[in-house]
């Protein structure tokens, strides 16, 4: 129930009740003023009887002492006394006025008319007695009719007297009985209404009202400093603090959501922050190994809990291999072929395992564990795949926004065609095309780095010639001196290996620039090199042909001489083996070896 009605109910029981214990009063009152009108009117009553009585009384015995003694002021007390006839009369009138029962009225007649009578039998007597007849006079105050009419008065006296004491203590007793009564009601009227009022107090101003604020004061004092974590009372009321209860819980829940939304805003915000800031660093990126790092890096904080893959195209675009992985996936393979990805086949995201609603990838295991698999492309060409995996069966992943998952992914694939591209360019740009060899420019480069390089490191520079390469080429054709310059570029790449790095010089020239070993060891790796070719065979179209062999001249540096000569001396060195009949390896500093002495 409402307040407002409890209250109202109250207000108008505590009305009603102040209304009957006021009329209760009032009745109360009454019966009280009744009361004391009917014990004045007994104690009037009273008193006109004895008065009656004393009077008669007192008129005889006056009358009778003049007779008796005949002084002169015991006839002035008679004459005076007979005064009281009128006195009678008027209380007679009185006691008709105070409307006295009949009865009574009657009997105070009686003793009036015998009262009356004596007044005449003793006025009879005073007279005799004044005739001179005092015998007489005393017979008629002492004789039996006078005894008679004095006792007959006394006796009617007595009988009002009883009959007003007894109505008069009736009408007492009613009016006291009415107004104890009537005061009782009004007191517990009055009870009443204090114990409603008490109640009111209580229980709706203390219970329903004051408690409630006091904790609702505390729920909105902590809500006021956005502590939506509070809880509010959950019993549920149909009044107005229910309906303020209401209104805060209404409040509450538009700042927690609100707090949600926020929270929202912010991750937004911190996701597009995050991928910006990836964004940046991709475009940065030199090398394939950094763009690795950096998807590694941020795809975690961008998609937190989220463990996934890169993978990027071969180059026969045939199959894809992983480059990096981030929270450890276990649930796909580390390469597997393009065709088992549905996601590269349709061009766009995919997921796996989700309600099973969908074709799963072949590349994904049978552990129903959520996959989305997102092609990377660049100008309409698929180059890679991003792959998501969620352990927790939530499919948290798939539900990323489509546009984050879009926007990453194109980020990463241009990044990664960026960076093909320029591996491509800068192959074109430093490398040869027919044997895959750093070309000439590559080679100046490298000597003018070491030529300005200060640390002194010894370098070694080896020229190798293709003996009778032109032979070849007018034997069997072009083709068959590209495959012999392959042939050959292959067996000095692989017999160098990490100690030094192979150049085209031109034609049918290579170079091969070692640093940090003794001379030697360059002279021992010359002449490795040339027996490695010698005696491996070379076929052409099904045949053996050869064998080949290369002449190879040696020279070092700074100990024989600058870096800027190192070229030249290792090229005299390899003409003095052409012209040693080929098939030769010659030093420079050898050579220079066997000046010294020739001059010694």
């Amino acid at each position: 129930m409402r307040i407002t009605t409890i209250t109202n109910w109250a207000y108008g029981i505590t009305v009603v009740l102040t209304v009957l214990s006021a009329v209760a009063f009032i009745l109360s009152a009454r019966s009280a003023t009744q009361e004391r009108q009917a014990v004045e009117q007994h104690l009037l009553l009273s008193s006109m009887g004895e008065e009656l009585a004393l009077g008669a009384e007192e008129t005889t015995d006056e009358a009778r002492l003049y007779v008796m003694r005949g002084e002169t002021r015991h006839l002035d007390a008679f004459t005076v006394d007979e005064g009281e006839e009128r006195r009678r009369d008027a209380a007679i009138n009185k006691l008709r006025g105070l409307g006295i029962p009949d009865g009574e009225l009657l009997i105070v007649e009686e003793a009036v008319g015998d009262a009356e009578a004596l007044d005449k039998i003793e006025e009879a007597a005073v007279a005799t007695y004044r005739g001179g007849n005092q015998a007489s006079a005393r017979d008629m105050l002492f004789g039996p009719e006078h005894e008679r009419l004095q006792t007959a008065l006394l006796n009617d006296v007595s009988q009002f007297r009883s009959l007003a004491t007894a109505r008069t203590e009736a009408a007492v007793h009613s009016a006291q009985a009415r107004s104890n009564f009537w005061g009782n009601a009004a007191k517990i009227m009055l009870a009443l209404t204090a114990v409603i009022f008490l109640g009111v107090l209580y229980f709706i101003l203390r219970r329903r009202v004051a408690l409630p604020l006091v904790q609702m004061t505390g729920v909105v004092n902590r809500l006021a400093r956005q502590d939506y974590a509070v809880e509010l009372p959950t019993e549920r009321r149909r009044d107005e603090i229910g309906e303020m209860n209401d209104a805060i819980q209404i409040f509450r829940e538009n700042g927690l959501e609100r707090n949600r939304l926020d929270a929202e805003r912010k991750r937004d915000l911190q996701t597009k922050d995050l991928i910006l800031q990836m964004m940046h660093r991709l475009q940065a990126c030199y090398a394939q190994n950094e763009l690795t790092e950096v998807v590694a890096l941020f795809v975690p904080q961008i998609f937190p809990g989220i463990a996934g893959c890169l993978y990027t195209m071969n180059e026969s675009k045939s199959a894809l291999i992983e480059v990096s992985r981030w929270l450890d996936p276990i649930h796909t393979q580390p390469s597997f072929p393009a065709t088992a990805c549905w996601g590269l086949r349709r061009g766009r995201p995919h997921v796996s395992h989700v309600a099973d609603n969908d074709i799963a990838c072949q590349h994904l295991d049978e552990s129903g564990v959520p996959g989305l698999c997102v092609p990377l492309t660049a100008l309409g060409e698929a180059i890679g795949l991003l792959y998501f995996e969620d352990r927790t069966k939530d499919a948290t992943a798939v539900d990323a926004p489509q546009l984050y998952l879009e926007l990453i992914a194109e980020n990463i694939g241009l990044a990664i065609a960026n960076l093909q591209l320029r591996d491509k360019l800068v192959n074109l740009a430093v490398r040869d095309a027919l044997t895959g060899l750093f070309n000439r420019r590559s080679l100046d480069e490298t000597l003018n780095n070491l030529h300005r390089d200060q640390s002194a490191r010894t370098v070694v520079c080896m020229m190798i010639d293709i003996d009778h390469f032109k032979r070849f080429n007018d034997e069997f054709g072009h083709d068959a001196g590209d495959e012999v310059l392959r042939h050959v570029a292959q067996i000095v790449s692989d017999t160098v290996g990490d100690v030094g790095t192979v150049y085209r010089f031109g034609g049918e020239e290579l170079t091969v620039i070692a640093t940090d070993i003794a001379d030697e060891r360059g002279f021992d790796i010359a002449e490795k090199l040339r027996t490695s070719v010698f005696t491996t065979p070379f076929s052409y179209r099904g045949r053996i042909v050869g064998p080949l062999s290369i002449s190879v001249g040696v020279a070092s540096s700074p100990v024989s001489g600058p870096t800027t000569t190192l070229i030249n001396r290792a090229d005299g060195a390899l003409l003095q083996a052409k012209l040693s009949g080929r098939n030769k390896t010659v030093a420079a500093f050898a050579m220079a070896a066997e000046g010294e002495l020739k001059r010694g």
